[in-house]
Order: C-alpha cells, then structure tokens, then sequence
C-alpha cells in the first residue's frame, strides 16, 4: 500500500468523511551546498521520497492531526502555538504563519505518513511544513502562491522549530518537476529548470545511519561564521551583502583578521557558490564527467574547510571515488554531520558497488547503510486514489 493509500484508508477509518489527497517531496540536493542562507545558487530536485496528506475541514477552530508513521494523534487551538522539536510544532508554525497574514484558517482533520527516512538528509521537515500548508491553501481557497508557501514553511522552521535554514529545501518540494532539477538563485528567488538525462546513471543514496540534527549549534554556528565575514568584508567593501558578493581575493583582505575558521568556512561558500554555476553549465553541455568531478571537490571542502562530514561520509566518498568510472560522482548530501551520501552510478554497476560497499561499510563501522534509489518528480500536488 502506498503512503496516500495509507492515509487515505486510515482518515476515512478516523474521521468518517471524504478527504483531500496530497503529496509532498522530499528533495536531494545535487550540487550547492550551505550556498542557500548565503544568497548563493542551488540545485535541488524533488524527489520520489515523499509525504502524503489526508485532509478535510472540521467545522471547528481545533486542528485534529494523526501521524501514521509515529501512530501518534495531537490537537490544537490556533491560540495554542508553540515553538518545540516535536512533529506538531512545525504544522504550528505553519498555521502561524497564516495567522500572521491574517488569513481566516479554521480547524480541520488530517492524517499523514510517508516514506522519506528520516534523518537522511532528504527534508522530511521541510516536506512536513511545505505539505500542511499547501493543505491549507486549497481548502480554505487563499490563493497563496507557492514562493509565499515556501517562505511561510521557512519561517515555521526558524520560529517554530529553531533551525535558521534557508529556503532550498521548501522551495525544491514546492517547485519541482519531474526529470528535471532547479537552478535556484536564492538571493532572487528565480529559477530555471535543467532537464536531467541520466539515462545510463541511477541516483543512488547510500544512508551513513548517523543521524544528525540541524537544530544542533553546529549549523547555526556555520552561518554565523559566513556573517561575520560578510561583516568583516563589508568595512573594506560596503557593497558586499551576502558570500555571494565576495571574491577570494575579497575573503583574503580580511585573513589577518578572523580566525581561521571563520576563513576557511568563507572560503569554502565564495568556492561552492561558483562550483554550482560551473556544474549547471556542465550539466547543460551533458558533460556528466565533468559534473561528477565537481561533486567530489565538493564533498571534500565540506570535509576539510565546511567541517560539516563526518568519518562515514568519508568513508563513502572515498570508496566512490576509488571504485573507477561506473561511479561517476558522489558527495555528502544536505545539512551535513551524519545523513547521505548522492552518488550517480552507471546502472549496470549498480548492484556490484551496493555489495561492495555494504560489506566495506560493515567491516569498518559494524553497521549496514541503507541504499535508496530515487527518481526526480513533481512538487507538492493534490492527488487522487484511482479504484
């Protein structure tokens, strides 16, 4: 049974009425990573990992939510919000974020699961807020756009759940396409899509089974090291807003007077920032060597200058690396500290790198990875269960 199968059977158990069908992607990022809350380029995807909504207007001012995949029920009062790292707190912020632009949202029903693995890496908050909110948008007709859904899903995060994330996550589950990835300016919120044809090649995520949590200090610490160098460059430059502003030569002016941490974690934006335009071009010209190229240099600052892998990460990475040409590309995916690797692997060789990484991962860290095959797709859309 799929998760909107799932849902749907259990809501009409709970609820006895007729529900409105959703699903929400999760995403995987191929190239631009951190680049988001530093107006950078992004290229994210929506991916076959998703969540899936039953829901239905209650009559009532009380939200009334089930999560099958926790079996746990909860309900509030839009005059009951609250911050926490509970699941209910992030739909609380997204029915605040209503509240804020004074939009008449009332109770309802709802019922949702799903099957993004959680803590991989691929936006199960960022599916979760974007999700509700598209609910909420169609049945009480507000006529929100999606950038305005996206931006209400961002900001239940940061309030709401206290990660100061930036808006490729809610973005790439709201705007994506089937087969195809975005090129996000996030400084400007526009972007174009880059038809993906990986015919030969399978997108294949390989799960470290560390979990790591974004609300932690640590990602929060990065992004208070890129502002203080924007700080710091803007006394010699005041035109520079943003890492997306600022060259090496720009970052080097400044090296006598920040740590070596704030530099190097600058140095690594100012270069991931122009890495992703390169990729994009590349991936344009189907230059999908010279595209896997790029996610290994990637992988590597995040190790030595980001300092956002960790020693399974490695592992992975430099397996990928070393297997030869079937692998064509690889690199840790999303916030960093634990979560996936992305690899493109000729299909064909699929199988033989799984059992070959498989028993290396298990020999060195005494656990298995968990391998998920995604396919790119639509964003956030209602959906209909034909009999």
């Amino acid at each position: 049974m799929t998760p909107l199968q799932s849902v749907d059977a259990v809501f009409k158990g709970k609820f006895n009425n007729e529900p409105f069908l959703i699903v929400a992607p999760g995403r995987i990022n191929l190239m631009g990573e951190h680049t988001d809350y530093n107006n950078g380029f992004v290229m994210p995807a929506a991916v076959d990992k998703h969540i899936a909504f039953a829901a239905a207007p209650n009559g009532t001012d009380q939200f009334n939510v089930y999560s099958l995949d926790f079996n746990e029920s909860f309900s509030f009062h839009l005059s009951q919000l609250k911050p926490g790292n509970h699941w209910s707190n992030y739909m609380m912020g997204v029915a605040g974020g209503f509240k804020q632009q004074g939009l008449p949202l009332a109770g309802i029903d709802c019922v949702f699961g799903g099957n993004i693995p959680t803590g991989a890496g691929l936006s199960s908050s960022a599916a979760l807020c974007c999700g509700i909110g598209f609910v909420f948008n169609e049945l009480f007709h507000f006529n929100l756009t999606r950038l305005q859904l996206a931006k209400i899903a961002q900001r239940a995060e940061h309030e709401f759940a206290g990660v100061r994330c930036g808006i490729m996550d809610q973005y790439a589950s709201l705007f994506g396409l089937a087969n195809a990835a975005l090129m996000l300016d996030c400084r400007s919120l526009q972007h174009e899509y880059l038809p993906i044809r990986f015919q030969e090649v399978e997108i294949l995520l390989i799960d470290t089974n560390v979990k790591h949590e974004l609300a932690s200090s640590a990602y929060n610490q990065r992004r208070a090291a890129c502002e203080e160098g924007v700080s710091m460059i803007q006394k010699n430059k005041p035109t520079v807003q943003s890492l997306r502003d600022a060259d090496l030569n720009d970052l080097e002016m400044i090296q006598p007077l920040v740590s070596p941490d704030v530099f190097s974690k600058c140095q690594f934006i100012i270069q991931e920032i122009a890495r992703t335009q390169q990729a994009a071009q590349l991936l344009k010209a189907h230059d999908l060597a010279g595209f896997g190229k790029k996610m290994f240099e990637t992988h590597w600052g995040l190790s030595k200058k980001y300092e956002v892998s960790c020693s399974e990460s490695d592992f992975l990475v430099k397996l990928a690396e070393n297997f030869g040409s079937e692998v064509v590309g690889a690199r840790q995916m999303g916030g960093g500290f634990g979560g996936c690797t992305i690899n493109l692997v000729n299909k064909a060789a699929v199988q033989k790198y799984t059992s070959k990484v498989k028993a290396e991962y298990v020999a060195s860290f005494k656990k298995e990875p968990d391998f998920y095959s995604v396919m790119l797709m639509q964003g956030v859309h209602a959906e209909s269960i034909t009999p």
